[in-house]
């Protein structure tokens, strides 16, 4: 690990462990209560500037120092990691990426001052995140569009300075032609809220949200009128990128307690760890961790290169959250009954880690992603 890496771990460990400590976390996470208190904090020390390139008026840091960061952060509280990248992948890049001069003066500011975060309204009941598949539309009526239609899992909703919602403008489109993407309030007239309560990511307030004919001006669109899908792509980008490092820091965190249970535990006289069974097993849980943690690294890497990351974004939040998924259940299985209390952190990692594998993406629709760019399965014409 290199000194600058080294150096910025170390500063957001001081950072969390005073601001965010363990006791904190497990406490927040049964109450079902988001730490917003973190946005200054993170806007404070730099964390938002770091994000936005010089030309924006940022510090321009790279992508990679980005994924180091996110993955710190979700090593410590998964809940202060997906904040992080509500404000820097739904809200400062897709600003970036699609936003208007106007949306960024408005916008930009408050994102980079800690004031809130973005939501992502993409995902319908009968379209999960298949983009493709949405239903919601926004029609044009003179200087306006109403949209009408339901999302639904739209996690940080209703506490967002804007929700960034896809819909389609074209009636006869399908895929992800025709769909649009617009900046919409949350309290604007028209909007309905639902709670859903959630066994995992309960820091992670999502919502059942209906749009009964809610009017935005034009100038709440971002981007061109029908190309929304790729204005999607570039965010998704960033958010699946945040989103791996973030869980590859969990995955961390879920190897390292179970290996402190195993070297704390005596069985037969002597700690568990020490059985070759579990040695290998737990080897096998490391190896899993740095394979995915390269992949983010890698991932990191071609952002910064200006690279199409179509595919390698989907492999990236593939490989991470199903290796998440899979660490939890080792790690519950290794802690027995110790990892099932109330109390550990194992278990937490381990309901949380369900949620991944389908949220921003589910791990099929990424595997048919990663299908279509190499040449095969649904959508590929034959010859």
């Amino acid at each position: 690990m290199s000194f600058e890496v080294s150096s910025l771990c170390d500063a957001i460990d001081k950072m969390m462990l005073k601001h965010l400590p363990p006791e904190e976390v497990r406490r927040r996470d049964a109450a079902g209560e988001p730490p917003e208190h973190l946005l200054k904090i993170f806007a404070d020390i730099g964390l938002f500037n770091l994000v936005l390139p010089e030309k924006e008026g940022g510090l321009g840091g790279n992508w990679e120092q980005l994924s180091i960061i996110q993955e710190r952060l979700g090593y410590h509280a998964t809940m202060a990691a997906l904040l992080y990248n509500r404000v820097t992948c739904f809200g400062i890049m897709t600003l970036v990426t699609s936003g208007s001069p106007t949306q960024k003066k408005a916008w930009m500011p408050k994102l980079l001052a800690g004031k809130g975060a973005f939501a992502l309204a993409l995902s319908e009941a009968e379209a999960g995140s298949d983009a493709g598949a949405l239903q919601t539309r926004a029609e044009k009526t003179g200087k306006n569009w109403k949209i009408t239609g339901r999302k639904i899992w739209i996690s940080g909703a209703k506490s967002a300075l804007k929700m960034v919602v896809a819909a389609r403008t074209d009636s006869k489109s399908r895929g992800g032609k025709g769909v649009t993407l617009f900046l919409v309030s949350p309290d604007a007239k028209g909007i309905s809220m639902t709670p859903l309560d959630k066994i995992g990511n309960r820091c992670s307030l999502s919502y059942d949200i209906g749009f009964d004919e809610v009017l935005v001006p034009d100038e709440a669109r971002l981007g061109v009128v029908g190309e929304g899908f790729e204005c999607l792509k570039k965010t998704l980008f960033y958010a699946r990128s945040g989103l791996a490092a973030a869980v590859v820091g969990t995955a961390q965190a879920a190897v390292d307690a179970a290996l402190a249970h195993a070297r704390e535990r005596k069985q037969f006289g002597q700690s568990i760890g020490r059985f070759q069974v579990l040695a290998h097993r737990l080897a096998n849980m490391q190896t899993d961790v740095d394979l995915a943690r390269l992949l983010t690294r890698e991932l990191a890497k071609s952002i910064d290169a200006g690279k199409d990351c179509t595919r390698l974004s989907a492999q990236a939040k593939l490989v991470t959250t199903e290796t998440l998924k899979k660490i939890t259940e080792q790690g519950m299985q290794i802690m027995a009954s110790a990892g099932y209390a109330v109390e550990s952190d194992m278990q937490r990692y381990w309901r949380d880690a369900r949620l991944y594998t389908f949220g921003e993406g589910s791990s099929e629709i990424l595997l048919d992603l990663i299908a279509q760019d190499i040449g095969v399965g649904r959508g590929i014409q034959n010859d």
